[in-house]
């Protein structure tokens, strides 16, 4: 079972201005999954605050795959790409590149997302942007490798199958 935090990046989520779409989407997603919600919280796109939301899932041992959504775009307080870039290992280009590739096919706007990913101790970190439906064509892109990746990072498995 993959246990999962979600990390929904907006000042107007944080202030209750705003229904939370894009975490209720990945939800959504991994409830239809052998997954488990152990995470989830919205914070405002303040740098020092994902940072510090990231690192402490991750360091926490019960968190194999941080899901974040919002602030990966070219606006001033989009920093979640440099939060993420901050407490990771190791990066994950791939992730973020075969979302960008594949949601290039629908919009020439993908090639502005900043997302990453990479890898903070045993946990997995994913950057979504903030929109619902960007959120479910991205996950759906890399979905199929979130597990093996996981078990890969947790040494259950050494090889690619």
């Amino acid at each position: 079972m993959l246990t999962v935090g979600i990390l929904t990046i907006s000042d107007k989520g944080a202030r209750g201005q705003r229904y939370d779409e894009s975490g209720q989407t990945i939800r959504d997603i991994f409830s239809d999954l052998d997954s488990d919600i152990v995470h989830y919280e919205i914070v405002p796109d303040e740098l020092d605050v994902i940072r510090q939301k990231l690192s402490e899932w991750a360091d926490g041992g019960d968190t194999d795959v941080i899901i974040t959504t919002g602030g990966t775009g070219l606006a001033q307080r989009d920093v979640t790409p440099e939060a993420t870039m901050a407490v990771v290992d190791r990066v994950v280009p791939g992730f973020a590149e075969a979302m960008r590739g594949s949601s290039l096919s629908k919009t020439p706007m993908a090639m502005l997302s900043r997302a990453t990913a990479g890898v903070r101790g045993r946990s997995l970190i994913i950057n979504l942007p903030g929109s619902p439906r960007a959120v479910r064509e991205c996950l759906e892109v890399v979905l199929p490798a979130i597990p093996h990746a996981v078990d890969i990072i947790k040494g259950v498995v050494a090889e690619h199958s």
